[in-house]
């Protein structure tokens, strides 16, 4: 991109964040044991009308080199935070998600500032998981004070896209994570490939090892689902559970995929289940 046209997506995402053109969508994440609504993840969205819609693999980077960042994290949150309590009016008491930079992290009050919203809006902390890609580890291994202190006040933390990084696996283990969430490309390519499906058989393993939840992403066919019930994985999300949803449907998806989950799942398969306990969601 020249530096003319980021100046120019730069302005207009600006205005976005002023005018309040961003909305959020939403993606269930359900529980692999009994297909029940565990999580939602919040993406956020920027449909334009000069530039259309935006990817934010395009204007996210551009928020955190031009400083914006900030006002996109407290804006998604704000958002995200009061959507739940329209869902728990509606009966629908889940855990949210929400990706974070790891440049909010070097603000030493962020923390703070993330109880704060919470209490204000009178939305319990433990509803809410904070996820980190796995290429902001590195850095983040120099924050462990500020990664602990969510963890103190109840808020969860995931590694996302695990396994397409470098980290090691000590920063796996020194970091205060409740959650590991296995990259789409190696979900993709287990059914066909054995060494994608050791590879995802070991972060199964290694997890629940350390006590963490397992989280599959991209899930997008009957087969990946049924490997995956076979690895023992905890929770799954993809095209195949649902595809992002806008706030108001998802009261809808949950009455209407319980029946739907069944039918994705073999009873035998079930059977996989009866003598393994279960991994508590962190």
């Amino acid at each position: 991109m020249t530096a003319r046209p980021e100046l120019a997506l730069v302005e207009g995402f600006e205005r976005a964040l002023i005018n309040n053109r961003l909305h959020m969508v939403y993606q269930p994440k359900v529980r692999m044991r009994d297909g029940a609504l565990t999580r939602v993840e919040a993406l956020v969205r920027w449909d334009d009308p000069e530039f259309g819609r935006v990817a934010p693999s395009r204007f996210v980077p551009l928020a955190e080199k031009h400083g914006l960042i900030e006002e996109l994290t407290q804006w998604g949150l704000r958002t995200t935070l009061r959507q739940w309590l329209k869902w728990r009016d509606e009966g629908i008491d889940t855990c949210i998600a929400f990706n974070i930079s790891a440049l909010s992290l070097e603000q030493l009050d962020f923390p703070d500032l993330v109880e704060r919203m919470c209490r204000a809006l009178d939305v319990p902390t433990d509803r809410l998981v904070l996820e980190l890609t796995e290429s902001a580890t590195q850095p983040l291994i120099k924050l462990m004070d500020t990664l602990t202190r969510f963890r103190i006040k109840g808020i969860g933390l995931a590694i996302d896209d695990f396994g397409a990084g470098y980290s090691s696996l000590m920063q796996l283990r020194q970091l205060p994570f409740t959650e590991v969430k296995i990259d789409r490309f190696f979900v993709n390519d287990a059914v066909t490939s054995k060494d994608s499906r050791l590879i995802v058989a070991a972060i199964v393993d290694l997890a629940h090892g350390l006590g963490l939840t397992v989280t599959a992403e991209g899930v997008e066919t009957r087969e990946q689902l049924q490997l995956l019930l076979e690895l023992h994985c905890d929770v799954v999300q993809g095209y195949l559970i649902s595809h992002p949803l806008e706030p108001d449907g998802l009261v809808d998806w949950k009455r209407d995929f319980r029946a739907r989950w069944w039918a994705l799942i073999e009873e035998e398969r079930l059977a996989l289940w009866s003598d393994v306990e279960p991994n508590p969601l962190g």
